[in-house]
């Protein structure tokens, strides 16, 4: 059975060990953590807060992960910039910078995954857009993910990649075509699934998805969106059949973390947080 989770970028206004004891206390048996300012910012968290956090997990008996999300935590302007495809070298290694220090503060907490994303081309190219100039993205990203790859091996890390719509990889079978374009090193480059993400982008049914793409997925990010448009929401907000989501993750015996992401609803997080694990509590019933 997968442990229900609770991504603290929902939760942007609480501190974050009240945020730890509010997604307990609810419930959940997971925390996925977006470190960012104000919530063990990897560039300036101090040893003593990330063991805080790590014992307050350990005490309620929470599973983490590291979701590398965060907006304005690296560029107080530009939305997740730098990512690993920017133009300038200096910029692409600052991302480099950023998720090996992820993986350290995931090692640090006790994590067992870190999620990561390719970020937006420069120029808005989508993986499938021109050959040539996706080529030089390809390059990039691959150029990019290979010593991270071989930090979190080291640090002993899952790393998970989520496809996202907007970014350069946007579906899964673009996460599949980077697998290939990593040869030998993708084999421990995992699947973060958003099945909220599936929507948007038409790949469904959602349950289809998650039956092929079992072998991958590591981590599952759970929302509700509407066809076509990428806006995360409450359960029953959108056109995700959570119901058949769920019975295909205990299908397949997915055992990792399926945390709720709803970074839009920090202004409501504690009832929000509750009326998802509701809606959860009730699909996995339906189940049985």
């Amino acid at each position: 059975m997968f442990a229900l989770g609770y991504n603290t970028n929902g939760l942007a206004h609480h501190r974050l060990l009240e945020a730890v004891d509010l997604i307990a206390d609810i419930g959940y048996t997971a925390l996925a953590l977006t470190p960012d300012v104000g919530q063990l910012d990897p560039f300036h968290c101090s040893a003593e807060e990330v063991a805080a956090v790590r014992e307050a997990c350990g005490e309620r008996g929470l599973r983490i992960s590291v979701e590398t999300g965060a907006r304005f935590l690296m560029d107080p302007e530009r939305k997740h910039f730098p990512t690993l495809l920017e133009d300038s070298a200096a910029d692409r290694r600052r991302r480099v910078d950023f998720l090996r220090r992820s993986i350290d503060l995931a090692r640090e907490l006790g994590a067992e995954v870190v999620s990561i994303w390719s970020g937006q081309a420069p120029g808005g190219e989508l993986a499938g857009a021109d050959p040539e100039r996706a080529t030089v993205h390809w390059d990039r990203l691959a150029e990019g993910l290979e010593p991270v790859l071989a930090h979190a091996r080291q640090s002993g890390i899952d790393l998970a990649f989520e496809p996202e719509p907007g970014m350069f990889v946007e579906r899964p079978g673009e996460y599949l075509a980077l697998l290939e374009h990593l040869g030998s090193a993708g084999e421990c480059l995992w699947l973060t699934l958003d099945v909220g993400h599936l929507v948007v982008t038409g790949d469904l049914p959602v349950s289809d998805e998650i039956r092929a793409l079992k072998s991958r997925i590591r981590n599952v990010h759970l929302d509700d969106c509407p066809r076509g448009v990428h806006l995360h929401g409450p359960f029953g907000s959108g056109d995700l059949d959570l119901q058949d989501t769920i019975s295909a993750l205990l299908e397949v015996n997915y055992e990792g973390i399926a945390s709720v992401e709803l970074s839009r609803d920090s202004h409501r997080g504690p009832a929000a947080a509750r009326q998802a694990f509701g809606h959860l509590r009730e699909a996995i019933a339906g189940d049985s």
